[in-house]
């Protein structure tokens, strides 16, 4: 099992930064993937950045360029680096971690929200 714990939600300006956090415990190091996903009121998840076990990463169109993924191994987190936010940022953010071979799990952190303000 893993559990996800995700922090750094807040509100800002547009414009503004923020930086989340997924800090995972469990059986981490049968993770091959990690994926932020957000979704905002009335709209359906979305993917916004994943990284693998090997550190390659992917970002949704209206990620890039803005949003920076990455893993601190040592401490069992990712990051979520967000810059130059934009009010249609606003969502609540979800971290997810999954396995896709045997035995294959699929776990969700409580979600954080961000609030981004014109």
């Amino acid at each position: 099992q893993v559990q996800l714990v995700e922090s750094g939600g807040g509100s800002v300006q547009d414009g503004g930064s923020l930086r989340l956090s997924c800090a995972a415990s469990g059986i981490i190091f049968m993770i091959d993937i990690t994926t932020w996903y957000r979704q905002a009121p009335g709209k359906q998840r979305e993917l916004v950045a994943s990284i693998t076990s090997r550190g390659s990463t992917n970002y949704a169109d209206s990620s890039k360029g803005r949003f920076t993924i990455s893993r601190d191994s040592a401490k069992n987190t990712v990051y979520l680096q967000m810059n130059s936010l934009k009010p249609e940022d606003t969502a609540v953010y979800y971290c997810n971690t999954k396995r896709t071979k045997y035995p294959a799990f699929d776990y969700w952190g409580q979600g954080t929200q961000v609030t981004v303000s014109s």
